[in-house]
């Protein structure tokens, strides 16, 4: 009887080890499967001692040294086409090759003729090293306008479709006030944005050291 119940107690023993084992195993295959297959993930391809990235990676993320269009610096400044004073069409692409502060303005604007005497300043002083501005004005009144134009002694181009803040140019350069302005390269690159006064100077004194 002993002999007996030492037998089955053996059985109970073994058949616990080999639950236990059982369990462990589908742990492992668990485990196994749960964990990625790093070993089957490959982050390049080698071809004739070429090391090649893979194309889904290139499409994600191309490089280019080409700017986007945009508003932020280091962008190309949207091309735009808006009437001068004589009505005749004046492009943001004509100015190119040239430094460009593209200047948002009106006459009814008190702080955009507050500020002009400073563009006055900076435009007299680097005009002759190839400064131009372009003055976009957001005016509704065109004689209120030129006026305006001849009174503060501004004697660069001078663009307006005449229709304020409906105008086709304030979206596209998200024109929420003025005065505001956009300093832009040779090629058309912004180089800095809402510039006044001492801020402008300095912005314009950088770029023509760079250019030099």
């Amino acid at each position: 009887m002993k002999k007996t119940n030492k037998i089955f107690a053996l059985l109970i023993i073994g058949g616990l080890f080999a639950a236990s084992c059982q369990k462990s195993k589908q742990e492992n295959t668990q485990e196994n499967q749960e964990k990625p297959a790093t070993n089957e993930i490959k982050t390049e391809v080698k071809t004739d001692n070429v090391t090649q990235k893979p194309t889904e990676k290139v499409a994600e993320n191309p490089k280019t040294n080409t700017p986007k269009i945009g508003l932020e610096i280091g962008d190309i400044a949207p091309d735009f086409s808006l009437p001068d004073t004589k009505g005749t069409p004046v492009t943001l692409a004509q100015f190119r090759g040239k430094t460009t502060l593209i200047d948002f303005w009106a006459a009814w604007c008190g702080p955009c003729r507050r500020e002009n005497p400073n563009v006055v300043a900076v435009y007299q002083k680097y005009k002759d090293k190839g400064f131009q501005v372009l003055g976009v004005s957001l005016d509704n009144d065109k004689q209120k306008w030129l006026e305006a134009i001849t009174r503060d002694n501004l004697t660069w181009a001078h663009v307006s479709d005449l229709k304020h803040f409906d105008s086709a140019v304030v979206p596209l350069y998200q024109v929420e006030g003025i005065p505001t302005n956009f300093l832009v390269d040779k090629n058309g690159i912004i180089l800095g944005k809402s510039l006044r006064g001492v801020e402008l100077a300095l912005a314009l004194e950088k770029a023509f050291l760079i250019r030099n």
